[in-house]
């Protein structure tokens, strides 16, 4: 039966759309047609409410249970408390059931209090004030009451509440000006127009007097799609136009620079489309959770194969007749005549009861308040503070604390994550001659900017003719309009020398940079008016051009053109473009200068465009007119129609010059980036901009090198060859070269590869996703991952942000299955948050929805460094061991009562008293661990900061791999049967008393279970506290109170409750059990000796490893001791760095050099160490004499990562 045919069905009708068609008809103002125009049928649609929460009121407690419960551990825990509940058995089922209840509550708790941090948020949004015409008249409504088919007025610096066609504007046109900063990342100013018909209905009244119907499709994720509307004018046929992406006004963007527009609502709520757009909502787990979970497993696979043993041992001891069950035993004769197979399953439970310790139920209460505790120093963070937002990191959620440490990808928006979105003019050059102007930045001139700097200029009046042109193309072919207000958005812009001036906004901030230079370098433009282009000329002389043709910029076509006449009554065709669109289309001109000098600006990666020009006569300009007009009024395939006009048109171009604009990154965002890559991570940029202006921030983050040779999976190529033939080449190409790559390569690291960076379009992306019609779209998928996975950077760009998730994904189901990360600060950026293991927003200039739907928030990018390299390694330091230690000591606690059973008769009989099983793991040894996974520092966080390249020691979630996980568990046996065994030895001459009590002969001790239990109890807390306290590396007066504490806790404990008779009690079988066994000086002696034996092995295999293979931790630990904590202080540090494996240094030098901007330092230099303290002059040192690091080690010859340190260098 096909379900989701009926899943569909069902929610259909829920929604109240029982008769589901593809399109749906929205009636504007839920007026119904004229009489006999159509039929009317009303239809029901969601309301405007937007839930991004993960519970409601009524289905927290079952769904979070639900979830809760999936854990194994939780799940296995509760089957043991039912079993406890329904059989007799050895323990108390309070023992089960009171932590698993605590660790239910403290996790619904924090869970809870997450998501109704999320309703508090969609509350405010929800709740939000709109303006809605009803009758002629506004009315005002709360956000989520808004309907399809509602008339909204929204006013100036308002989001839209809902998905909109715009009806009209106050504007005469009836353009508006939107920043979609929230949607495509993107905070310039697009331009979208009216209906054409309904344009001129300004007022309330006779926008609400309008009877048309808006046909569209139902709900769907593509942001371009639209419909049609049907207008209907003095009862006649209705008029129909259709209606495109420039109509449609899309949720969350801002109205900007128009006073006012109406627009009718077509879809509202979890139908918008970028509510479409966002990802549902998943549990995400850590890597660090599922090996716990298959850790989980093996020991309970263990704990039954135990469970089995001890049954099948106890009813094989009991075959003889002699070792029955005993009379005292007092079984009822029902029992006895209980068939042998249900009598050995409740046994077989009886002793899985009996081990269950073994799984650490505690270890999950811990890590949850690790985890929640441990999340407050991030938000305590004072160098992820910013001073500018006035706040710090956030955590929305603490579960994937430790996965921050494990991230293998990066993935980034560009706009407003990488750059500020603030365009700055850098140069021009016209015909070779270079003009650099003072800063100028989006209006704001900057400081000391009080005249014009013009190098290389020339006097020759050729020269200057070319000059001017040049500055008045500028002026003319852009599409900037002029706002004469003082403030946007709270900001004072284009103010100068206290005087308030115009500024200029524009869909591209490029256009507004270029615009100002020109302004700076003497030509002004002043205003679009009556179609009249109006400039200021260096002479303070105003010129009128006509605006007779603009041809728009497109992505394929990478340039754009206006055709202006001149008041002397000459007809211009300005050109301005993207270099590899121009320069072909150019005849004459000083091409080879500005092409060297477009290169040079390219490399520096800056934003470069080619000016050209030509002159029309009269009957070229009539020709161009009829060309443009046949194509524009053209039904079928009237795209292609004007490209191919506008082929014809722009050719044979006089080359005028080029210009040069930086996208000014971040603050620190290109070293976060050389970071993250010294860490070993790929960072791929996942942007909805153009592609050139995402290559060039690519150069200019370090995202791509100088070297790098760019791969382009374009439209542009597919169009020219197959997708199949074009994915071939470059997977030939690139494994050419490559090969198999390591890590290291992988990261962009090494200079013995050539280096490549990918580039890919949305629409390609989407050819390479779709399943093939014959079978090959899985090829094309593994194709396209070859070839990621060989360089060094990927660059997405004209991503939707479904596409976004699509390729997080994708890399997501690689066979290696990487750990990924995502961080965006826009709506658009939402869904690939929600679908990367880890999801950062960032909280920048365009809204909250990224900080909200994230699981952790920055200010700015470059606080990804520190949150990654520092925090993520410490919380996996410290969970890792956290999580190897709670199944070691629960080994050490459960194993001797394994072995005891053997001793016992397979009786059952714990061999520790019921208040030593319930304190062991919330009392005795929790504090210790929980401490050591909240404060450890096992390297100076600075060390960390320098060195990312530490961030690999961790990678692959190296700390909990098998190898690792078995010697914990093995160890853990060891000191288990060193306890048993040792004490056992310790009971084996024993006498009688003259009371005819035993007592043993060595140590005059009484002999009893619970005396050998006791001994055995206080070398395991002893024990297994000391080793976490031999694991410690950072030791401040909280961990000494802790440790030694928790011991001292144990030993006042044992006394009081063997010391004194409690009235609550009906049977005390400790009593004075704990002071007779302290009684005895050879059991003092028995116990150090034990647990100086137990610890033995673990620190003789710590000393040997580092003595002879230290790992580069290890190594940099070593020298951080012999520098008092001050290594930090000291760069480079790189020839602490264990080799990597498999490779040998013979000739002292690593054949895998890592990535640097410096060349690295000849052969014979060992280290050059930079103090970067002290007053006086800077002081050298060397890491040698402390550590032996002669020239001849082949290990640590050859400073080979070394970075480049401040001030001189000494050899050594």
């Amino acid at each position: 039966m096909d379900f989701s045919r009926l899943r569909n069905l069902i929610s259909r009708y829920c929604t109240g759309e029982e008769n589901w068609v593809d399109n749906r008809t929205v009636y504007l103002g839920q007026k119904e047609p004229p009489p006999g125009a159509e039929a009317y049928i009303p239809q029901r649609y969601p309301d405007n409410r937007i839930v991004s929460s993960k519970y409601t009121f009524w289905n927290f407690v079952p769904k979070n249970l639900f979830e809760q419960f999936r854990r194994i551990a939780n799940f296995y825990f509760l089957i043991i408390f039912l079993v406890q509940l329904i059989i007799d058995t050895p323990t108390s089922p309070i023992t089960s059931g009171l932590p698993l209840f605590f660790v239910i509550t403290v996790t619904a708790i924090k869970q809870g209090y997450e998501d109704w941090l999320r309703h508090k948020a969609d509350n405010s949004i929800n709740q939000c004030p709109v303006h809605v015409i009803q009758h002629g008249n506004v009315v005002r409504k709360q956000s989520r009451n808004l309907r399809v088919g509602d008339l909204v007025r929204v006013k100036e610096d308002e989001s839209f509440p809902c998905d909109l066609i715009l009806m009209s504007t106050s504007r005469d046109d009836g353009t508006c000006f939107v920043t979609t900063a929230s949607l495509d990342g993107e905070s310039s100013h697009k331009t979208y127009y009216a209906v054409q018909d309904t344009k001129a209905f300004n007022t309330e009244e006779e926008i609400d007097s309008i009877h048309a119907t808006i046909e569209c499709e139902q709900p769907q994720p593509d942001l371009y799609k639209c419909g049609r509307i049907n207008i209907y004018l003095d009862r006649e046929e209705p008029i129909a136009r259709p209606l495109g992406s420039e109509n449609l006004l899309l949720r969350g963007a801002t109205l900007k620079n128009t006073e006012y527009v109406y627009a009718v609502a077509i879809y509202t709520g979890m139908e918008t489309k970028m509510a479409l757009n966002y990802q549902s909502k998943t549990q995400k787990r850590s890597a660090v959770e599922k090996s716990m979970n298959s850790y989980l497993i093996v020991y309970l696979c263990i704990l039954i194969s135990k469970a089995l043993i001890n049954t099948v041992l106890k009813y094989a001891w009991q075959a003889d007749p002699d070792r029955d069950e005993p009379w005292y035993n007092q079984k009822t004769e029902t029992e006895r005549q209980r068939h042998i197979l249900i009598r050995a399953f409740t046994d077989f439970l009886a002793f899985m009861v009996l081990f269950n310790y073994i799984i650490p139920v505690s270890m999950y209460v811990t890590v949850e308040m690790q985890k929640f505790l441990g999340s407050y120093f991030i938000t305590w963070d004072d160098d992820m503070f910013d001073e500018e937002l006035g706040t710090g990191a956030l955590v929305n959620t603490s579960d994937l604390n430790e996965e921050l440490g494990q991230v293998e990808y990066v993935f980034t928006d560009k706009t407003g994550t990488l750059t500020e979105n603030n365009m700055e003019f850098i140069e021009c050059c016209v015909d070779g001659h270079v003009y650099v102007p003072h800063a100028i930045c989006n209006g704001q001139i900057m400081t000391g900017a009080t005249g014009m700097d013009m190098i290389d200029s020339s006097p020759d009046a050729d020269v200057k003719e070319h000059e001017e042109l040049f500055f008045r193309a500028l002026c003319l072919c852009h599409t900037v309009q002029v706002k004469e207000e003082e403030t946007v958005d709270g900001i004072k812009r284009g103010i100068h020398q206290g005087k308030a001036t115009s500024f200029y906004i524009s869909s591209s901030p490029d256009e507004v940079a270029l615009v100002e230079g020109m302004k700076r370098l003497g030509f002004t433009y002043l205003r679009l008016k009556d179609n009249h282009m109006e400039i200021l000329n260096r002479e303070d002389e105003i010129e009128r051009f006509e605006l007779l043709e603009v041809l728009t910029f497109d992505s394929v076509r990478r340039r754009m053109s206006v055709i202006v006449r001149s008041s002397a009554g000459e007809y211009y065709l300005f050109c301005k473009g993207a270099d590899s669109s121009i320069f072909p289309r150019v005849v004459s001109g000083k091409v080879e200068q500005v092409r060297a000098r477009v290169e040079h600006n390219a490399v520096e990666g800056l934003r470069t465009l080619c000016v050209a020009y030509k002159k029309l006569n009269h009957i070229e300009y009539e020709e161009t007119c009829h060309l443009l007009n046949s194509a524009r009024l053209a039904l079928q395939d009237r795209d292609k129609k004007l490209s191919e006009a506008y082929d014809t048109i722009e050719r044979d171009f006089i080359l005028l010059g080029a210009t040069a604009v930086e996208d000014r990154l971040q603050d620190k965002a290109a070293d976060t980036i050389e970071s993250l890559h010294k860490a070993g991570m790929k960072v791929w940029v996942l942007t909805g901009d153009k592609m050139e202006t995402a290559a060039a921030t690519c150069y200019a983050s370090k995202l791509f090198r100088r070297s790098t040779q760019i791969l382009e999976l374009t439209t542009k190529r597919t169009e020219e060859q197959s997708l199949h033939d074009v994915l071939h080449d470059l997977s030939r190409e690139v494994l050419r070269h490559h090969g198999s790559m390591t890590r290291d390569t992988l990261s962009g690291l090494s200079n013995e590869f050539q280096d490549y960076g990918l580039i890919i379009d949305g629409a390609t992306l989407s050819a390479v996703l779709k399943p093939d019609p014959e079978g090959n779209g899985g090829n094309y998928k593994e194709l396209f991952l070859e070839i990621s996975r060989n360089c060094s950077a990927v660059l997405c760009c004209r991503m939707a942000p479904l596409q976004k998730a699509q390729i997080v994904k994708l890399i997501k189901a690689s066979k290696e299955h990487p750990i990924t990360l995502a961080i965006g600060d826009g709506a658009n950026d939402v869904s690939m948050i929600l679908e990367a293991h880890v999801g950062i927003g960032v909280m920048g200039k365009e809204g909250r929805q990224a900080a909200r739907n994230s699981d952790y928030a920055i200010p700015k990018f470059k606080h990804l460094k520190k949150m990654l390299l520092v925090h993520g390694h410490y919380y996996y330091i410290r969970i890792a061991e956290l999580v190897q230690y709670f199944f070691y000591k629960n080994v050490c606690f459960i194993f001797p009562q394994f072995l005891y059973q053997f001793f016992c008769g397979f009786s059952q009989q714990p061999l520790y008293d019921t208040a030593y099983l319930t304190l062991y793991n919330i009392s005795f040894t929790s504090l210790p661990i929980l401490l050591y996974s909240l404060i450890e520092q096992h390297i100076n966080m600075d060390i960390l900061k320098k060195d990312p390249s530490l961030y690999r020691d961790i990678a692959k979630n190296s700390l909990l791999r098998w190898p690792i996980f078995i010697y914990w568990t093995c160890l853990g046996v060891f000191d288990a049967v060193v306890f048993f065994f040792g004490a056992y030895f310790l009971f084996d001459n024993t006498t009688f008393t003259s009371n005819g009590q035993l007592m043993t002969t060595n140590t005059q001790m009484m002999f009893g279970n619970w005396t050998f239990g006791t001994l055995i109890f206080s070398v395991l807390v002893f024990t297994v506290t000391l080793k976490l306290a031999l694991d410690t590396h950072y030791w401040t007066w909280i961990n000494h109170f802790v440790i030694w504490g928790s011991l001292l806790f144990y030993v006042i404990f044992s006394l009081l409750w063997g010391g004194i008779i409690w009235p609550f009690l009906n049977y005390q079988r400790m009593y004075y059990v704990f002071m007779q066994m302290l009684s005895s000086g050879p059991a003092w002696l028995s116990i150090i000796m034990l647990i100086m034996v137990s610890l033995l092995p673990d620190v003789v295999k710590k000393v040997l490893c580092r003595a002879l293979w230290p790992t580069t931790t290890e190594r940099i630990q070593n020298a951080d001791k012999l520098y008092h904590g001050h290594l930090a202080e000291f760069t480079p540090m790189s020839s602490l760095h264990a080799p990597p494996r498999g490779q040998k240094r013979s000739d002292g030098q690593n054949p895998l050099p890592r990535r640097s901007d410096s060349p690295p330092p000849p052969k014979q230099k060992l280290l050059c160490t930079h103090w970067a303290g002290g007053g006086g002059g800077p002081n050298y040192c060397t890491f040698s004499s402390f550590l032996g690091l002669g020239g001849d080690n082949p290990r640590l010859s050859g400073a080979t990562y070394a970075y480049s340190a401040p001030g001189p260098e000494t050899s050594v």
